[in-house]
């Protein structure tokens, strides 16, 4: 179980416009907001700031219709003050006290403190040593595979490979005939496949490939796509990513790792019952 932090901050925005519903008069909407936090709008006395703007975008932004950032802008504060004006009618009406609105605002906050809590559980775990402990581990299981580079001209009929294999053998260019006969979408590019692994291609594409020496130009191989006629173009290992290639990918590892170790040990010492089904027998 992982949260994103666009998870937590629709949680918070969930949770903002549920506290204008007690908002008094004159009471900023958002008791956290900063002193440099804007106000940029005060519909019967509750302000409206700069970053209820964001954290109504983030609840509602999906089902916006496109619209230049003006008029975008506009929108959000409009509903902004709809979201006061209506729940300060609904506190008049006192649905605050209402049991299903009740039992929405409990489980709303819940699911803002769990969602913080793992936020902070993640933000904490993040350092360069821990990072730099996983990415050495996965180094250490990444074992060298080969890739190749190669270029092709692929072709409906194997008469028309033939006839490229000819021009090839006579000294025509790879690139020129791939871009004047290939009818595989790269052809503007020379046919050029770039470096790829054998798992990348159709099996009979990749086993022609990859018996090819550098600078080999193969027979016509058939597969589903057509007949293709394959140069290598060039043969290595792949590279090893480095840490700060994959540093964004090794941050999200770490941190969901440490919410999901706050989640099972928590788990672990609480006492949970479920009471929609018996009990498991307990064992011998």
């Amino acid at each position: 179980m992982v949260f994103t932090r666009l998870s937590v901050r629709r949680a918070l925005g969930v949770l903002a416009f549920a506290a204008l519903l007690s908002a008094p008069p004159g009471v900023s909407s958002v008791s956290w907001a900063q002193d440099n936090d804007r106000v940029v709008a005060r519909a019967d006395g509750v302000d409206i700031h700069e970053s209820d703007l964001t954290l109504a975008e983030e609840e509602i932004g999906g089902n916006i219709p496109a619209m230049p950032p003006a008029q975008k802008r506009d929108y959000l504060i409009n509903y902004l003050v709809d979201v006061v004006v209506l729940s300060q009618a609904a506190e008049q009406q006192k649905l605050a006290d209402r049991p299903d609105v009740k039992h929405r605002l409990t489980f709303d906050r819940n699911r803002l403190l769990m969602e913080s809590l793992l936020q902070d559980a993640g933000k904490a775990a993040l350092s360069d040593a821990a990072e730099h402990e996983v990415y050495d581990e996965a180094i250490k299981q990444v074992k060298g595979e080969e890739e190749v580079h190669a270029r092709h001209i692929l072709v409906p009929t194997e008469d028309e490979a033939k006839t490229i294999l000819a021009q090839l053998k006579g000294g025509a260019d790879f690139a020129t005939l791939a871009k004047e006969k290939s009818k595989d979408p790269g052809a503007s590019e020379g046919g050029d496949l770039g470096y790829f692994t054998k798992e990348q291609m159709v099996p009979e594409f990749a086993d022609v490939a990859f018996r090819l020496d550098k600078g080999q130009i193969s027979d016509p191989v058939k597969t589903q796509f057509g007949w293709h006629i394959i140069k290598v173009e060039d043969k290595r290992i792949k590279p090893t990513p480095t840490f700060e290639q994959v540093k964004p990918q090794l941050e999200n590892y770490v941190a969901h790792r440490a919410q999901a170790q706050l989640v099972d040990n928590l788990r672990k010492t609480a006492t949970i019952e479920r009471l929609d089904k018996p009990a498991a027998p307990a064992k011998k």
